[in-house]
């Protein structure tokens, strides 16, 4: 682990841990309430009296965004930080156990060995988050730091000690972080990096049904550097945003998203994406061919105790690059959609699942760029997760199967790349206060 992941990862730990010590009555300097105390009851006329402070926000948070089961305390820790305000401190500190066959490694001829890109079993840190935040008054902001990493079905697992780490090679140790100002109930503008309006599944574990992301998420752009505006008009929510889509550094997308809620169990949302230009860049955040790319999602989320069902639609068109892509002279098109869905059975214990389906157009041998399996490639995916959290204490396990046809070879799964299935098993546990 280099010097950076592990100082973050330092930090990042003890922070949770003082922050657990405290909750066990180390000390009363943070309060587990929504509120102060209220004050001794006022014995003097109501004419004469002062009148009351405005109560501190109360609980639950709405960021960061969670889809379920898992949730995050509904008594956060908070603080009147001089000059700031309320301030409420949230985390999440999780380990990772991922067992995966046909784990993907390329042959190097000149040595004739295997170079390892993925293992069959994988341990690390899932999540080591300190989140911080401000939700009242005309300046708000929400910050979001530590360690994680990023398991999502169909590509290798880049966990956060290997020579890929997921901190460096994607949102760095601030991964979430923004500037909010609010000068209505109902209008906002906010800055910094922000979560994608793109999809229908969050970047970190912890804000999932499933451990893993999936297949249409691979997708989707994640986390943005960039400026969004927010509206609420009667029962639709409006978001517009100008970033720089796959993290890439170049504010050239914009991306907007109108969500209907039809009534307490219903909800309908379009959101929409995409590149203005013709971005240069290439890297694991940012690979040009999704970068460059438009993306449209229909959502539909029904949420009535004890079920959640969300089934969406997907859409993508991505530009081929004769520079990143050599022999390429085609764009790609790709259709897909999936079912995610979590089943309350009681206070304690939940079991999510998710299918999906993603297919996309041209041949290995007509010049269409690759965004799957090979041009050409379909895949579908099976993932279920039972789900246990008390208190602040969750473990959940997972198992997933993704099988891809029309594979062109060394784009699929195994040694060789010639392998059209993976099945994996996952298991995670930890702390969410």
């Amino acid at each position: 682990m280099d010097r950076g992941i592990s100082k973050t990862l330092r930090l990042s730990v003890a922070g949770i841990a003082l922050v657990v010590g405290w909750q066990y009555g180390m000390t009363a300097a943070w309060a587990q309430t929504a509120a102060p105390p209220p004050a001794p009851t006022d014995t003097t006329p109501p004419a004469a009296a002062a009148p009351a402070a405005p109560a501190a926000p109360t609980s639950p948070l709405t960021a960061p965004s969670m889809a379920g089961p898992l949730a995050l305390s509904t008594t956060p820790y908070n603080f009147d930080a001089a000059g700031l305000g309320h301030v409420y401190l949230n985390g999440v500190l999780s380990g990772m156990g991922l067992f995966q066959d046909n784990s993907t490694s390329v042959f190097q001829p000149t040595s004739g060995k295997f170079l390892g890109l993925d293992k069959d079993n994988n341990f690390d840190i899932s999540n080591g988050m300190a989140i911080i935040q401000k939700i009242d008054g005309l300046v708000q902001f929400y910050v979001q730091t530590g360690i994680y990493s990023l398991p999502a079905l169909g590509v290798n697992y880049h966990d956060t000690q290997a020579a890929v780490k997921a901190e460096r090679d994607f949102f760095g140790p601030v991964p979430e972080a923004y500037l909010k100002v609010v000068p209505t109930d109902t209008f906002s503008i906010e800055a910094g990096n922000l979560p994608s309006l793109i999809g229908d599944e969050y970047t970190f574990t912890f804000e999932n049904m499933n451990i893993e992301r999936g297949l249409l998420w691979n997708l989707e752009p994640a986390i943005s550097r960039g400026v969004q505006a927010n509206l609420t008009t009667g029962p639709v929510a409006w978001a517009l945003s100008g970033n720089d889509g796959f993290y890439s550094s170049n504010l050239s997308w914009i991306s907007g998203s109108a969500t209907w809620t039809i009534n307490p169990q219903n909800t309908l949302a379009l959101a929409a994406g995409g590149n203005l230009e013709n971005s240069q860049v290439n890297s694991i955040a940012s690979p040009y061919q999704l970068d460059n790319s438009d993306i449209v999602n229909l959502i539909y989320t029904y949420n009535n105790a004890p079920w959640t069902i969300s089934p969406y639609f997907q859409y993508t068109h991505n530009k081929h690059s004769t520079i990143y892509n050599a022999g390429t002279t085609k764009d790609a098109d790709t259709w897909g959609g999936a079912v995610l869905a979590n089943y309350s059975i009681n206070d304690n214990w939940n079991i999510a699942g998710r299918i999906e389906y993603v297919g996309s157009d041209g041949s290995s041998t007509d010049g269409t760029v690759n965004v799957l399996f090979g041009p050409g490639s379909s895949a579908w995916s099976f993932t279920v997760t039972p789900t246990w959290q008390m208190g602040m204490y969750f473990a959940r396990l997972e198992g997933s199967y993704v099988t891809a046809s029309s594979v062109n070879s060394g784009d699929g799964f195994g040694k060789f790349g010639t392998s059209t299935t993976q099945a994996r098993v996952v298991l995670e546990a930890g702390v969410a206060f």
